[in-house]
């Protein structure tokens, strides 16, 4: 971030300004032990905020932070906190305070909140649960992790599918129970099982002797608990989702999913494989410690080391050619810098396309070929521009075939490497964003480094 602000758009600088004067005053009131400054300052923020000014300042801060102001936590600031910091947090919380915040949270975001703690202090928030509420979360964490079960939430509105519209505005009026937001009444059978749903709008649009069954809406669909969370988050971009009832084994009506907790599922995903595609683990943030951070990036800084030395491995074999021809030490870089940055090119686009499920058997060859013909394009138009710098450089006309040679070779070979790669991770059950740039780098290099310094031994000498 710029020191002088003078520099910065004004409102990326009335931003700024704002978010430093609050950790300021926020630190300010620390040191002194003003709880009045405190609350001045914290109140009038948004929970989204405060989990934020929580997770920037120092732990020592976040420590003191709580002891003065503990009372303030609640459940919307504990469920918009990054996970790698809700159990420090909850340690810092008097038992009384955690529990009035877990009454306040919704089923779906308990059972976010518990699902990484250790043990004791699930129980401890289990605890604080009332019966039917504790029962409901338990059940939740017994589907598998990042299942459609898991995302769920228990609080739903609904509906007998003979019901009219007047019979279910009545109800609704008299129900005292109903959550604080939701989208759809859901219909159901006899048997609990969900037939459709009805949106809000058309519920209080239509006569009240209309039937329920006239004004469903055509986008409903159920989700199976045990559904990936990624493929549920996919079915609400891809159908236009707003909320989707989850059903059990027996098509029986179980639980809610809605938008929000779907796009913050695709967020999630998103974020994850950019870290990947970097060798960074998706569970990284910035509030990780120095040796958490080294942990998590040490294994696939290794790979790449290994990587690294097969491509040295290729170079050493050429090491008579390299000591005659100068000229080859110094060109040979680029082939190999343009061949990464060709391969990162197809990589991102394929591990982007399997993640939104574009890229599919049905397409895939067309998708390859598409790749292999932007590569040969795009080699012969840099093997043009590097032959003629190869030429004014060093005057050596078969230099510049030999690099612009390898140039073609090696963008041809990246580009297929980019696409071909992930697809085949994904088919062994391997996630492509986060092995494939290793394999991808070291085809590249190794490609580029051979066809390069092949082509010189056989022409050049």
């Amino acid at each position: 971030m710029a020191d002088d602000l003078s520099e910065l758009p004004d409102a990326v600088e009335a931003d700024y300004r704002l978010e430093r004067s609050v950790i300021s005053a926020v630190s300010a009131a620390l040191e002194a032990m003003d709880t009045d400054a405190i609350d001045a300052v914290l109140d009038p923020l948004h929970p989204a905020d405060i989990a934020d000014l929580l997770e920037q300042i120092s732990s020592g801060q976040r420590r003191a932070l709580l002891g003065l102001w503990s009372m303030g936590i609640d459940g919307e600031i504990l469920s918009e906190l990054d996970e790698n910091l809700r159990e420090e947090v909850i340690g810092y919380l008097p038992e009384g305070v955690l529990s009035e915040a877990v009454r306040e949270m919704e089923s779906d975001d308990v059972v976010d909140l518990v699902e990484d703690l250790e043990d004791d202090q699930q129980e401890l928030i289990l605890g604080a649960l009332k019966h039917a509420d504790r029962v409901a979360v338990e059940l939740a964490l017994s589907y598998p992790e990042y299942s459609a079960g898991r995302l769920m939430q228990r609080e739903l509105v609904v509906a007998p599918e003979h019901w009219s519209v007047g019979q279910t505005i009545d109800f609704l009026r008299r129900d005292e129970t109903l959550p604080e937001q939701f989208y759809h009444v859901i219909l159901v059978d006899p048997g609990y099982h969900p037939t459709g749903y009805v949106t809000l709008g058309k519920l209080l649009g239509s006569p009240r002797a209309t039937k329920l069954t006239k004004i469903m809406e055509e986008s409903f669909r159920t989700i199976p608990v045990t559904q990936a969370e990624e493929d549920v988050a996919y079915a609400f971009n891809q159908y236009h989702l707003i909320s989707a009832p989850v059903v059990d084994e027996n098509d029986r009506l179980v639980g809610v999913i809605t938008i929000d907790d779907a796009m913050i599922v695709l967020d999630d995903e998103a974020e994850e494989d950019i870290l990947r595609l970097a060798g960074v683990s998706g569970e990284e943030s910035l509030s990780d410690r120095t040796l958490e951070t080294v942990r998590q990036r040490l294994p696939w800084l290794g790979v790449n080391l290994f990587t690294a030395i097969l491509a040295s491995v290729v170079i050493s074999q050429f090491e008579a050619i390299l000591a005659q021809i100068v000229a080859l030490a110094v060109l040979m870089p680029i082939v190999a810098s343009m061949g990464g940055n060709a391969g990162t090119q197809s990589l991102t686009v394929a591990v982007r396309a399997l993640a939104t499920k574009d890229l599919t058997g049905s397409n895939v060859w067309r998708v390859v070929r598409r790749e292999a013909t932007a590569g040969l394009i795009n080699g012969m138009i840099f093997a043009v521009v590097m032959g003629a710098v190869g030429v004014i450089w060093f005057g050596t006309p078969m230099l510049a075939v030999v690099i612009a040679v390898a140039m073609v070779v090696n963008m041809v070979v990246a580009a297929l490497a980019g696409i071909l790669i992930p697809i085949g991770l994904e088919k062994l059950g391997v996630d492509p964003a986060l092995a494939s740039g290793a394999f991808v780098t070291t085809v590249t290099d190794v490609v580029g480094f051979f066809a390069f310094l092949g082509l010189a031994a056989i022409l050049l000498i």
